[in-house]
């Protein structure tokens, strides 16, 4: 007897040509009844491990046989006793198609170990993409609205003597290309936080303002850290301090002071 053990059966991820999220990973047997139900098709994009790249279904000869089998014409012989293959027995449970997904994006008991990390961190992005928009959008506000006649009256000469003024009007920026959901603005993201925490931080402490000094490092921590995590523990402790600091921040400068 061989101790050769048994090959795995290979398995997928799928999408949609117009999805940015992928599904699986499925194995041929389930992709062919995902077929049967007109979820997917040859046009569906299928992850090929042995290129590294998102390929057609249907530009994969074997797998196309498999999946979308050519459909034979039965004909029924008169006088023959048929047996029934499919007969489902009492003691076995259908299993529905939307169970079928729900395992394979590890939302069952028996297969949450099992959960696509793609799933989390495109969840995790967005909740920080949202986080980082909230916390600029504060942080303009608080540095721009108690010089607003000077921003409205564009008088540079004046805002360039300002440094809270300019902080905040990168954050304007910030918050503009957050809302369009450019992401390669994070670099610069994330030096406006480091810059303005050491910056804001250092000057309120010398000004004896120990609040605002810890309302900005950590509106500033939650800020860089937003566009960083991509699981959702570290992510929404980012969120909830740096909306705290940030919000603390709006308060002190625009109602308090």
């Amino acid at each position: 007897m061989s101790n050769t053990p048994e090959k795995a059966a290979p398995e997928y991820y799928i999408r949609g040509p117009n999805d940015t999220e992928a599904r699986g990973p499925f194995t041929v047997e389930q992709l062919a009844s995902l077929a049967e139900t007109g979820q997917l098709d040859s046009e569906t994009l299928y992850y090929d491990a042995a290129v590294e790249q998102w390929a057609l279904l249907g530009s994969n000869e074997e797998l196309k046989a498999v999946i979308f089998p050519e459909k034979k014409k039965l004909v029924v012989k008169a006088k023959e006793n048929i047996k029934a293959l499919n007969v489902q027995k009492e003691e076995h449970k259908a299993i529905t198609v939307e169970q079928m997904l729900a395992a394979a994006e590890g939302r069952t008991e028996d297969t949450k170990d099992k959960r696509d990390p793609l799933i989390e961190q495109g969840r995790c992005a967005k909740i920080g993409m949202y986080s980082a928009l909230m916390m600029c959008l504060l942080s303009a506000a608080s540095l721009i609205l108690p010089h607003i006649d000077i921003v409205m009256a564009a008088d540079f000469g004046r805002i360039v003597k300002l440094p809270g003024v300019m902080f905040g009007l990168v954050d304007v920026i910030c918050v503009v290309a957050l809302a369009l959901g450019v992401a390669a603005m994070y670099p610069l993201i994330r030096f406006r936080a480091a810059l303005g925490a050491g910056f804001f931080a250092l000057l309120f402490w010398l000004q004896d303002q120990p609040t605002l000094a810890l309302a900005v490092a950590a509106g500033s921590a939650g800020l860089y850290f937003s566009t960083v995590f991509l699981s959702y523990i570290p992510t929404i402790a980012a969120a909830l301090v740096g909306l705290g600091g940030m919000g603390l921040f709006a308060y002190h400068l625009i109602l308090v002071m």
